[in-house]
This record gives structure tokens, C-alpha cells and sequence, in this order.
């Protein structure tokens, strides 16, 4: 039976394999290519969207659609999006966070908005039965939305930092947690990001490390650039650094080795484990913000949906990143 690590140590090979056999899209033609399909979910921004490695499917749910937040489960296969009928649904949000835990081969989803209420929730994804559960505890993390949720490097255990509630007195989070398999434990690094909440923070699983930058921190700076080791949180000084959006896409782009990020203004920026690098599409995606955005480990594309077009319009266009 494989210990906690050795699960994550596999997880991590298979898409280091998939980085080493593929060549750095920085030598290719880089584009985004708008994928025609027969059926998407409706138009939404701030969904919860990952990758789930027991399905093999993207998993993407609710977020605020044209009237009213959702509560609706769909999947992505590399091909098609297919909704989900499932027997219990947690309620209707957006601005929840999801993330793969290795430890329950679950996907974690935390909290998030709807109409006048910041939630704390706790709701686990069985992609072996398709089914929603939540998770209740005693005492849970502070209600918020905007939270980032990824898989820690070292535990493969799904954490959660940060988070966003105007109701606070100061609305911006900086707390970090870890899920146990059925409750949130609060760390206490040394050190901590500046509080914020719809940021990016994602796994790079070559450098066995979480970029977390940019997001909202009420009056406090963003435009700042964290690495998390499963430890501890370290501030780097990039030579350039990334615009501070506010739900922004990002994931890692095995084929760039490298995380990359679409931002609100239609641009497109790896991040390469020091510094932040501006890329060049062809073609490109409308700006947008509070899109999904994930790697599909089993078709090996960088898939993006969604979003909020800049003259407020919701969309429900789905992109693939194409290094050719």
C-alpha cells in the first residue's frame, strides 16, 4: 500500500513525465484555439474548476451565471462537457475553490458567495461515484470567498489560503490550512503572503513548489509573488512581475514547464520559476476575468472556460493552449 508521499511522488512523475517529453512551447508557435462543441455549460463567471485524477475529467461547478448563482456539476473529457444529475448538490455559489487531495483521492471545494451571504462550507468530490458529499465539522475556516485551494507538493493533502469578506473589518484573509480528510487544520508558518482572495496560487510539480501571486487585498499591495515548499511561504523578487488580476486563469503547461496564466487583459505570462515572462499567442481568447482554468492531465491540455467579458457580458467559450 502506497504511503501519502509515494502517492504524491507518482502524481508528480506523471506529469514531470509529461513535461520531459514534451518540448518547451517557448521554441513553438504558442496559440489558443476556441474549441467548437455541441454542448458547454451555460454562461458563468467564477466557477470552481479542477482536474480530477479518478474520473480523468475536468470538473467544473456553479459559479454566477446570467441570473443568479449555479449549483450545477459538469465534466470535460478532453472533448465534451457532459452535466451531471447528482443526488445532492452543495448549494448554489460562486467564487469557490476547488482542489485534488491525494490523500482521499477526493477533490476538496471550499466556501464562496451567494447573494448576501460568504459561506464556509466543505464539500468533497467522489469522481468514482460522481457524487457530492459535505463535510461538516465543529469548527470550521471563516467564511469566505475567493479562497485558493491547490495540492501541497509535499503532502499531496489540498490546501487552502487566503480569502475575501467585505462583511470583515479586514476583508482579506492570509491564513493557511491543510485538509486532514475530514476538517481544516490551521498552520502556522513562519511566514505568510500578504491576506488576499481570488489569486493565483498553482502547483508546479517540476520545481515541487505552489506560485501564489496577484488577487485582492482590499488596501493591501498583491503585486507580489510567493512560493509554497509544503512548508513554508518564501517572498521572491522576480525581475518582472505579473499585473495584479483579480481572477485571473492559471495552471502549469507541462509542454512550457511552466505555470501559465491568461489575464483580464487577454495576455498570456509563464511563470518560470524565477521570474515572469509576457508571451506571445497568435490567436488569443477576448479579455476576460473570473474564468476557469486547468490542466487535463489525461488529454495533456491546458483547458480554459468562461468568464466575464470586459463590458460585463458572460461567456461559456472553451480554450485549449496549443504550443504547434
Amino acid at each position: 500500500m502506497f504511503s501519502r508521499r509515494q502517492a504524491t511522488a507518482c502524481l508528480l512523475a506523471g506529469v514531470i513525465a509529461i513535461a520531459i517529453t514534451s518540448q518547451p512551447a517557448f521554441s513553438q508557435t504558442l496559440t489558443w484555439k476556441q474549441l467548437s462543441l455541441t454542448t458547454s455549460p451555460p454562461p458563468r463567471m467564477y466557477p470552481a474548476m479542477a482536474y480530477d485524477a479518478v474520473s480523468k475529467k475536468l470538473v467544473l461547478f456553479g459559479g454566477l451565471g446570467a441570473n443568479g448563482n449555479l449549483n450545477d456539476t459538469w465534466v470535460f473529457d478532453g472533448n465534451t462537457w457532459t452535466q451531471l444529475d447528482t443526488p445532492v448538490a452543495p448549494p448554489v455559489r460562486n467564487g469557490a475553490s476547488m482542489a485534488f487531495d491525494l490523500s482521499t483521492n477526493k477533490l476538496v471545494m471550499f466556501g464562496g458567495f451567494d447573494v448576501n451571504q460568504f459561506l464556509q462550507d466543505t464539500w468533497v468530490w467522489d469522481g468514482a461515484t460522481s457524487t457530492w458529499t459535505e463535510a461538516r465539522m465543529p469548527s470550521p475556516p471563516p467564511p469566505a470567498t475567493g479562497a485558493m485551494l491547490f495540492t501541497d507538493p509535499l503532502t499531496g493533502k489540498a490546501i487552502m489560503f487566503g480569502g475575501y469578506n467585505s462583511f470583515n473589518k479586514i476583508p482579506a484573509y492570509n491564513r493557511t490550512w491543510r485538509w486532514t480528510g475530514t476538517s481544516w487544520l490551521k498552520l502556522n508558518p513562519a511566514t505568510a503572503p500578504y491576506p488576499r482572495g481570488w489569486g493565483i496560487a498553482v502547483l508546479d510539480p517540476i520545481r515541487r513548489n505552489v506560485v501564489l501571486t496577484g488577487g485582492n487585498g482590499d488596501t493591501i499591495r498583491t503585486d507580489n509573488t510567493w512560493t509554497w515548499d509544503g512548508k513554508n511561504w518564501t517572498l521572491l523578487s522576480p525581475a518582472r512581475q505579473i499585473p495584479s488580476y483579480v481572477g485571473a486563469g492559471a495552471a502549469f503547461d507541462p509542454a512550457m514547464h511552466a505555470v501559465a496564466v491568461f489575464g483580464a487583459a487577454g495576455d498570456t505570462w509563464s511563470w518560470t520559476g524565477n521570474d515572469w515572462v509576457q508571451l506571445n499567442p497568435v490567436n488569443s481568447p477576448s479579455p476576460r476575468s473570473a474564468v476557469g482554468m486547468a490542466f487535463d492531465i489525461a488529454t495533456h491540455q491546458v483547458i480554459l472556460f468562461g468568464g466575464q467579458l470586459g463590458n460585463s457580458t458572460l461567456v461559456n467559450t472553451t480554450w485549449r493552449l496549443l504550443g504547434n
